[in-house]
Parts: structure tokens; C-alpha cells; sequence
């Protein structure tokens, strides 16, 4: 069993010898999109970090993110198309019906995700989904 265990080791600690992990070039703030000149690639192993730079690129930094040190997949994130109170149309449409009015945004918001925002004319509150070109659609 303890040969076993040994085997196993070594074989899991020589494959992951020769992975590549994605480091800050430089410090990076939050909410910054990162781009290639951004990210070093060095030979590291850490689980849960970014292994291709190409799974960074266009993304956008959730955290600081510091000179030297790997970058986690689980501090990136999409980057927002919406910024909180910004004025954004609000469009609701069912069937023929369509409606648009002006709104402002409630919170930060990439494409699909739903964030908080109010109506300017009735003052209500809504949840609506992002959309690509930064508009809102109110699904209720």
C-alpha cells in the first residue's frame, strides 16, 4: 500500500511539474478588463488558478490582483456591460407589446446577469437581465 501511495505521488507531482500558471505582470486594480500585456506565464502549479492566458483575456479583475502573484479563476469575472447608476433603457416586451423607458442601475451588471433597477418615472424597483448592447429587459 505504501508503494502504492508512493507511486501515486510522484506521478501526480511529475505531471503537474510541467503545468504553466498565469501571473499579474504588473498590480492590477479592480474592475480593471485584463489584456496580454497584463499576465506572465510561469512554470507553477496551483490549483484553482489560470493555466492559459487565453481563459484571462478580456476579462475583467473582481479583486487586486498583485505583481508576481498567480491569478485564481475565482478572481475574474466578466466584465460588466452596466455600471451602477448608470441611466440604461428598461424594455419590456411581451407578445406585440413593447415597452422602453428610462431607468437607472441599481448595481454593475455583465450580460445575462439579473441586477436591481429603478423605473425614473414611477420611482419603482425592478430586477432585470443585461443585455449585450447595455440595455435592461424586465422580465416581470
Amino acid at each position: 500500500m505504501k508503494l502504492v501511495s508512493a507511486l501515486l505521488t510522484t506521478v501526480l507531482s511529475a505531471s503537474t511539474a510541467f503545468a504553466d500558471s498565469i501571473v499579474a505582470a504588473r498590480n492590477i486594480r479592480p474592475y480593471e478588463v485584463l489584456t496580454a500585456d497584463m499576465l506572465l506565464t510561469v512554470p507553477d502549479s496551483v490549483d484553482g488558478a489560470a493555466m492559459h492566458a487565453d481563459q484571462l483575456l478580456g476579462m475583467e479583475a473582481s479583486v487586486a490582483l498583485f505583481s508576481g502573484r498567480t491569478i485564481m479563476l475565482s478572481q475574474v469575472a466578466p466584465p460588466a456591460v452596466v455600471e451602477r447608476n448608470a441611466i440604461v433603457p428598461l424594455i419590456f416586451t411581451q407578445g406585440a407589446l413593447s415597452i422602453e423607458v428610462e431607468g437607472r442601475a441599481l448595481g454593475r451588471g455583465s450580460v445575462g446577469e439579473r441586477i436591481r433597477a429603478m423605473n425614473l418615472q414611477s420611482k419603482t424597483s425592478l430586477t432585470a437581465i443585461v443585455q449585450p448592447n447595455g440595455t435592461l429587459l424586465v422580465t416581470e
